[in-house]
């Protein structure tokens, strides 16, 4: 088996693809947050400033969810089809949201009626909290396993999604994003927006922490599988343990009203989840529960070793390039917002 410094190339891409997932989790998820949270900012100003503080940024932050697919797609086709094929519901459900998201955003200030921007508020919370929801279902139920039958392809009634485990990853998601969401628009408003964000930010913490509490205790359980790694390789407890020490600094650093260190911590948190169950699936992309023998993993459902290094030359070229340029904007758009005559 070919490989390029020593590691397969398959496992090249697959850490090329959990990176990049990392990076849309972080950076569509505090916009997700702030979405989901939108109808908790009771003032009309409140909620233009809100939308204004991820404005620049929220279309560029899904570009890291084309890759992602696009990296899935590429690299383990196989996969891709049974995941698609599995998660069709869900699926359809998020590009939905994605779509009047966008259209939200984008239509709420071509109108100056309350009851415009009001409909509009609604369908801009609403379809962020449905995309959070869906990529919880999806994440959780690629962790549990979906039944394939002897060609690797999924074979069940198009409902496995919707079970106890995927539900409790869910609402861990949408807490996740929410208090996400909430520390990103502290970091950016002020005066009274500000102090009612401060106070935001400490109950979706809450939610945040109970809910993943109630998640874990659940996984440990029922779902041993995917503690089996943890518990055979006493190196990975350092994920687990800097996952709960970034935890740990956001309500001190909310306390100390360093939002800025707090997103830090938020985004270390999100990090350290997805790559600790990166770590405990590998190789595994997709578990058969019907006969772990029909499970996909990331050797006998990848491209031909040619396509794995033209891939991965190409990412070492165009990921650094998106990189320079999310980190552009964000430095583009630092700081407080203002508002404008060109303002949402």
């Amino acid at each position: 088996m070919e490989t390029f410094l020593g590691i397969d190339y398959q496992v090249w891409w697959f850490l090329v693809f959990g990176a990049v997932i990392s990076g849309y989790a972080i950076l569509d998820g505090f916009d997700l947050g702030a979405g989901a949270l939108h109808l908790f900012l009771g003032k009309e100003e409140s909620r233009r400033i809100a939308l204004n503080a991820i404005g620049p940024v929220w279309d560029g932050n899904e570009v890291w969810l084309v890759i992602g697919g696009g990296a899935l797609f590429a690299g383990f086709p196989i996969a891709y089809a049974a995941i698609f094929s599995a998660f069709y519901i869900p699926f359809m459900i998020f590009i939905v949201g994605l779509i009047w998201r966008g259209v939200a955003i984008e239509f709420r200030s071509k109108e100056p009626g309350i009851w415009w921007r009001k409909i509009w508020d609604i369908i801009y919370s609403f379809s962020s909290l449905t995309i959070a929801i869906s990529l919880g279902l999806m994440l959780g139920n690629v962790a549990l396993g979906i039944p394939l039958n002897k060609y690797q392809e999924y074979e069940g009634t198009g409902m496995e999604f919707l079970n106890v485990f995927s539900v409790f990853v869910s609402i861990t998601t949408v807490a996740l994003f929410m208090m996400h969401g909430a520390i990103f628009l502290a970091m950016k408003t002020e005066n009274r927006l500000y102090a009612k964000l401060s106070i935001l930010a400490r109950r979706f913490t809450i939610f945040f922490v109970v809910s993943f509490g109630i998640t874990s205790m659940y996984t440990l359980l029922y779902i041993p599988h995917l503690s089996d790694q943890l518990k055979q390789n006493p190196a990975l407890f350092l994920l687990p343990l800097g996952m709960f020490i970034a935890i740990a600094n956001i309500p001190r650093q909310i306390k100390r009203q360093q939002f800025g260190y707090a997103f830090i911590s938020s985004s270390i948190t999100i990090a350290f989840l997805l790559a600790l169950v990166a770590f405990e699936v590998f190789p595994l992309l997709l578990r058969a529960s019907n006969d772990p023998s029909l499970s996909l993993t990331i050797y006998n459902s990848s491209s031909s070793p040619s396509t794995m290094k033209t891939l991965l030359l190409i990412a070492a070229i165009g990921t650094p390039l998106i990189g320079i340029y999310s980190t552009f904007v964000f430095w583009t758009f630092k700081g407080k917002v203002e508002m404008d005559e060109m303002s949402y």
